[in-house]
């Protein structure tokens, strides 16, 4: 099993919609990520710089890769786009984070 973290960019005053649409996050999305081996994923606001901490453990970390080019979650993004740092593609903005320290 990998972990991985990362972070991203959520909009300045945007946080109760982006928990508001994760809430009802679409059952064809969370299948595909758990078709792709992701388990345990978790995504923390951090209110005072509207950065979200993303951490998940996977069981196909190879499988990430091929996310991007699938329908469900081109439309996900989409979706999401217009309350987060995004890039043209409508992808959003991430930055993979480097773990320091972990304790099992």
């Amino acid at each position: 099993m990998q972990r991985r973290a990362f972070k991203m960019y959520l909009h300045p005053g945007q946080a109760a919609a982006y928990k508001r649409r994760h809430d009802a996050i679409w059952p064809e999305l969370i299948a595909l990520l758990k078709e792709a081996g992701v388990e345990d994923y978790s995504i923390f606001l951090d209110e005072d710089t509207n950065i979200l901490f993303g951490i998940l453990k996977t069981s196909k970390p190879e499988s990430l890769d091929a996310l991007p080019a699938k329908d469900v979650m081109q439309r996900w993004w989409a979706y999401m786009c217009d309350i987060m740092d995004a890039k043209p593609d409508n992808e959003p903005v991430t930055v993979p984070l480097i773990e320091v320290f972990h304790m099992d």
